[in-house]
């Protein structure tokens, strides 16, 4: 039994005359980490959007406070979410780690290292994790046997509970994963996974194009789960696959059960929404209600989301001494694999809300993200335009939840309290490493912005081009050092490197040290 398992039992021993655990207090709020996937900067309406409906989050913005230069601090999934829970940028790890993981992919986070949720759990927090993970599974000794004991996973890293997906749900395997096993999985149907041959002798998205509900590009085109063809291979598992036009609805369960079982706090959710990642599978509640299609749709439902666990809170009784943060793991994409129109559909709607590029690119459209933050009575609503990453939020909530940071953990994340809460002052953070696909790196410095050439990598993704419209999938080389005074030109639509050699050259050096961790 662990030592704080020792001290709760302790404590029920002696009750009434011992406090089961530290409740919730002003100075010990409860958390809600809200994290999108594949939202954009302009999605919401707070955001500027106007035709999406997004009235729960808009809400949420006028009560409390919106960041409007806030970054993922890469612009595809994984290493974003590797640096809100290690206060690390992904990058320092290598690429193996931390590109975008498959469902059958190691272990991320290393068991041995404090996380966001192990430095929460120290503080006395219950801490859980609910919808997306995509941080591996197992320690890569082995291939993963999924009608067993999955682990290492997130209840070795810090989470006392988690209900999870295991990577993007266009990947398999497309079940949930209840602390170490398969929830609802039948043993006299085991699961098979595999993303390097093929495992289900079913027919393919390839094959019989005639059954899906979306036609989708080769890559997507293997087992068909749900009338929906996916990345990789699996059979097996039948009990346990799940259904995307309900995957919302479970999670807004799921996250208000454990809400109304942990009320006496303080507790810390981690719930990673599924969208408006592809395949955009909204609820048929949702389908129509916007005129963009599935991904319109689909981000609505997200909105509903939302809407839905603080609606929980509020019923627990908790909504004022929760500290609740909306965010996105990246910037927006149109066209990802699926042939669903969204692209078609997108109207003059702008995902990135006029910004250059998309997920997957360096550019700010890649990058910037919404970020809202609410905890009535502590943060003071409004608008802030200082600079913050996630990685920031680890020493951030530590510092919130009276923690200190030991040397040499999350040397990457600084203590934004302050900021966080609304408080008058300079920004605490003044430069911000970007990271792209291919490990492609870009140094926010103040208002300047340098992408360093990099012939030798591919930088893939959706409209390279300044125009948040362009739906291309393109493929295209840093070929160039690039420099953009995002004071002046936040579409990056000069390039001024050759202006302002000295610049470069500073920054790529400020860069490098920054690699070598000074």
């Amino acid at each position: 039994m662990s030592h704080r398992r020792l001290l709760l039992a302790a404590a029920l021993l002696f009750a009434p005359f011992a406090a089961v655990l530290p409740a919730a207090t002003p100075s010990r709020p409860n958390i809600v980490i809200i994290i999108a996937d594949d939202l954009g900067y302009g999605d919401i309406g707070c955001y500027g959007a106007t035709d999406i409906p997004t009235p729960r989050l808009d809400r949420l913005a006028q009560q409390g406070r919106r960041f409007t230069r806030a970054y993922a601090p890469a612009s595809t999934c994984t290493p974003s979410r590797y640096a809100l829970l290690s206060g690390e940028y992904g990058w320092r790890q290598p690429e193996k780690k931390t590109a975008i993981l498959d469902g059958d992919a190691p272990l991320a986070l290393d068991p041995t290292r404090p996380t966001l949720a192990s430095q929460l759990q120290k503080a006395g927090y219950f801490t859980g994790l609910i919808g997306k993970w995509h941080l591996g599974l197992g320690d890569g000794s082995h291939p993963i046997d999924f009608n067993g004991d999955i682990k290492p996973g997130p209840l070795e890293v810090g989470f006392d509970s988690a209900f999870f997906l295991p990577a993007t749900v266009d990947r398999v395997p497309t079940v949930f994963i209840e602390n170490h096993r398969v929830s609802g999985l039948d043993p006299s149907d085991p699961i098979r996974v595999s993303y390097q041959k093929r495992v289900n002798p079913e027919p393919t998205g390839a094959e019989r194009p005639d059954l899906l509900k979306m036609g989708a590009e080769a890559i997507h085109s293997n087992v068909i789960v749900n009338g929906i063809s996916r990345i990789g291979s699996m059979a097996g598992g039948r009990t346990a696959r799940w259904v995307d036009e309900d995957i919302a609805d479970l999670l807004a369960q799921r996250s208000a059960a454990f809400i109304e079982s942990h009320k006496n706090g303080p507790f810390f959710l981690l719930l990673g929404l599924h969208d408006p990642h592809v395949p955009h599978a909204p609820n048929a509640r949702f389908v129509g209600k916007t005129k963009l299609g599935r991904r319109g749709d689909a981000i609505a439902q997200l909105d509903w989301t939302v809407g839905a666990v603080i609606d929980a809170l509020e019923r627990s009784g908790v909504a004022d001494n929760t500290l609740i943060i909306f965010t996105s793991d990246n910037g927006p994409v149109l066209y990802d694999g699926y042939y669903d129109q969204s692209a078609e559909l997108n109207g003059s709607h702008r995902p990135a809300g006029g910004l250059r590029g998309w997920k997957y690119l360096p550019y700010e459209g890649g990058l910037r993200i919404p970020f809202i933050v609410r905890w009535p009575g502590h943060v003071k609503s409004g608008v802030d335009d200082r600079l913050l990453g996630l990685n920031d939020l680890f020493a951030t909530l530590s510092t919130i939840t009276g923690q200190s940071i030991a040397k040499g953990v999350a040397q990457d994340s600084l203590d934004q309290s302050k900021v966080l809460l609304g408080k008058r002052g300079p920004a605490i953070r003044t430069e911000l490493v970007e990271q792209a696909i291919s490990n492609t790196l870009a140094l926010r410095s103040g208002d300047w912005k340098l992408i360093p050439a990099s012939p030798q990598q591919q930088v893939s993704g959706m409209g390279a081009g300044a125009d948040p419209n362009d739906n291309r999938w393109t493929h295209s080389i840093i070929r160039q050092d690039e420099l953009y005074d995002l004071a002046k030109d936040p579409s990056e639509s000069t390039n001024l490197a050759s202006r302002f050699p000295e610049r470069v050259a500073a920054m790529k050096a400020r860069l490098q040290a920054i690699r070598r961790g000074k």
